[in-house]
């Protein structure tokens, strides 16, 4: 399946990334990771670490699919706000979910320090702001839920954004503690610490095959076959097979659009270089890079194929420049690289990590929705203890057999 069609940006910033054989023979792990992208990457080195005997295969090469293309913010807000996550799944188990991912951000920082390339990590605050003022109230319950449980956000009204920026919203919510990235040199290089650690990698090697049960598992990949005892699936995509009344078997595929600037003659009037994001539905966000570009993703459509032509990629790019204009009038911000790339939501805007009740031993890493990420680290960590035998408190809320009927509130 395509999954981006246009120029990516994030790909040029290391044009001779480490590369890493093609499986010939047969091998036999823990556990075998299918793959190489930031799920993939962040549980091999989390297993690695941890000093589990694991293996990673990828069938095109490393960082080559969703994580070449998604725009790389790390934010702890969902796209489905705490207040409506608590009306859907109740308030504990909701202020359980996004101190997780709070705190998955804290840690990624701690992987992005640890690290022995440069990998584009900053901390960032989060603007998000109201796209009318019929989505005040909203925002106004958000942030008193958000204040209650101490996530210390702050409240912007029209004269505290007008004193900052050089555009007027009627209200924003502020929050610390988010952070962006270069999402390709993230993963390669991740994936290039871990197997420092042991972990094993291959390029160009497909799962054609899982078999087997309980432990004993076979995948075949048409040049060698792996044996492992545990096998996690960061493929990005929720099997055929999965049951009908599952969240699992309700994911939506869609796609949404992305520009990357040349870099801006000047920054100065972005408050803090805030990373911006909006209440309307489908949202625009921005951010900008270390070297002065500015990066607009949204205009989701429900449709899983990316555009395929340059005119109608074209189209697209340029309303999102508008949008930046109209936000910096006088940045006049020059294209560079545009995309488009399919992303999968699923039907209660969580992420489905876990193992498979029905198939003990195969544990799924499906990020779906805005941050992923973020959840992907969350999902390295949730395995790592389940393969150790310690609970994690995140586990009940994200797993993999949990009904559609759970997702019965949509933002």
């Amino acid at each position: 399946m395509t999954l981006h069609y246009g120029s990516l940006y994030w790909p040029t910033t290391w044009p001779n990334p480490p590369r890493y054989p093609r499986l010939s023979g047969s091998g036999s792990f823990d556990v075998l990771i299918v793959g190489g992208g930031v799920s993939g990457a962040l549980c091999g080195l989390t297993l690695s670490r941890s000093g589990i005997e694991a293996a990673l295969i990828e069938r095109n090469a490393v960082a080559s699919g969703s994580s070449s293309s998604n725009t790389g913010l790390l934010q702890y807000s969902n796209d489905i706000m705490l207040c409506k996550l608590a009306e859907q799944i109740g308030e504990r188990d909701a202020v359980v979910f996004y101190k997780a991912c709070k705190a998955s951000v804290e840690h990624l920082a701690q992987v992005a320090q640890s690290l022995p390339r440069e990998v584009g990590f900053k901390r960032r605050s989060s603007f998000y702001f109201a796209s009318s003022k019929d989505d005040v109230p909203e925002l106004r319950r958000e942030f008193e839920m958000l204040d209650k449980h101490g996530f210390g956000a702050e409240w912007w009204d029209e004269a505290d954004i007008a004193a900052a920026f050089p555009f007027r919203k009627a209200a924003a919510i502020v929050t610390h503690g988010d952070a962006e990235m270069n999402p390709f040199r993230f993963v390669t290089s991740v994936i290039e610490e871990a197997v420092r650690h042991g972990l094993k990698v291959y390029e160009h090697t497909p799962m054609l095959a899982l078999e087997g049960e309980n432990g004993r598992f076979v995948v075949r990949t048409g040049e060698g076959d792996i044996r492992a005892k545990r096998v996690v699936l960061a493929v990005g995509y929720a099997p055929e097979t999965a049951g009908s009344d599952w969240v699992l078997g309700k994911a939506v595929m869609n796609r949404s659009y992305a520009i990357v600037t040349k870099p801006a003659a000047s920054l100065a009037d972005w408050h803090q270089r805030f990373m911006l994001w909006e209440t309307a539905r489908p949202y625009l966000y921005i951010r900008t890079t270390d070297d002065g570009r500015i990066v607009a993703g949204g205009l989701d459509e429900p449709l899983r194929r990316p555009v395929l032509s340059e005119a109608d990629l074209r189209q697209r790019s340029l309303r999102l420049l508008a949008e930046i204009g109209r936000l910096f009038p006088d940045l006049r911000p020059e294209l560079e690289y545009e995309w488009c790339a399919t992303f999968t939501e699923s039907a209660d805007h969580l992420p489905i990590l876990g193992e498979d009740p029905a198939r003990p031993g195969v544990h799924y890493i499906f990020v779906y929705g805005g941050n992923g990420s973020v959840y992907s680290n969350i999902a390295a960590q949730l395995i790592r203890d389940s393969l150790i035998g310690e609970p994690n408190p995140i586990a009940p809320i994200v797993r993999a057999h949990r009904t559609s009927r759970q997702a019965a509130v949509r933002h």
